[in-house]
């Protein structure tokens, strides 16, 4: 019967692939979790154990991430992040609204996720966004700057392979949860053409300004890829509240992990 699973499968009769459910625990409201880029589920190792005793906790590897697929044909566009991710929750057969969190990359598929598919979406938490306008957008001279060198800095790790695996060894090792970063030969054009698709070429502001459910903003005051300017817009828009964390980076350790319990409720 396998044989005959994997002919259809090629033949595209067969059930379409989803992503890997890493973990499935606790009861109640389900809160649904998706990491970043170059990482996986452990990123919520510090905040599952905080959300589990009074909900139903769902977390999910990225495409190219993890324990999910890595199609040779993906752009890592984030609509195809996010179809990856409306099919899996359909597969989970969940009852009652959900709330949806995603950190760093994972916040972006979430805040297009939420705009696209707002059905039973009770509330969305977004941590740690790399949220970035066009420059062209932007009119302050050094908020464009800066916004200007993470776009650049971002290009320069994406054409340069050797130099980033090396560079994401080394800052890994440092790192206080282990494997929650990971660039290497397995995952390279997932982190390639996430980064260039999802997170350089993003529409993130228009994707939250465009959801109906309450978002919450969740990030460290010494998150290293904040760029204060698109914060400080999003942050005012009626139905965004936003929570800054001191002593905090984009590591979801566990004063940011109690930060996000809270939003979450």
């Amino acid at each position: 019967m396998v044989w005959i699973r994997k002919l259809l499968a090629r033949l595209g009769l067969g059930p379409r692939p989803l992503l890997n459910v890493a973990g499935d625990t606790g009861e109640g409201p389900a809160v649904i979790l998706v990491h970043g880029i170059a990482s996986s589920s452990v990123t919520f190792q510090n905040l599952v154990p905080l959300l589990s005793p009074r909900h139903r906790v769902i977390s999910l590897d990225i495409l190219g991430h993890g324990g999910s697929p890595a199609p040779k044909n993906a752009t890592y566009r984030v609509e195809e992040h996010v179809e990856w991710l409306y099919r899996t929750i359909r597969s989970l057969k969940i009852r009652g609204d959900i709330v949806i969190v995603g950190h760093s990359l994972g916040a972006l598929i979430v805040a297009r996720y939420a705009r696209v598919h707002p059905e039973r979406i009770a509330k969305v938490v977004l941590v740690s966004p790399p949220i970035y306008l066009n420059p062209q957008q932007i009119g302050d001279r050094i908020e464009r700057a800066a916004v200007s060198a993470y776009l650049k800095a971002y290009e320069y790790l994406r054409l340069n392979k050797e130099f980033t695996i090396r560079r994401a060894a080394l800052i890994a090792r440092m790192l206080p949860i282990r494997n929650v970063f990971e660039v290497s030969e397995r995952n390279w054009n997932a982190f390639r053409l996430s980064l260039q698709n999802s997170i350089e070429l993003q529409t993130t502001v228009e994707d939250i300004a465009g959801v109906t459910a309450p978002v919450e903003i969740v990030y460290g005051a010494l998150d290293q890829f904040i760029a204060p300017g698109s914060m400080n817009l999003v942050k005012h828009m009626p139905h965004v509240t936003v929570h800054r964390v001191d002593l905090n980076d984009h590591i979801v350790r566990k004063r940011l992990a109690r930060a996000v319990d809270a939003a979450i409720g």
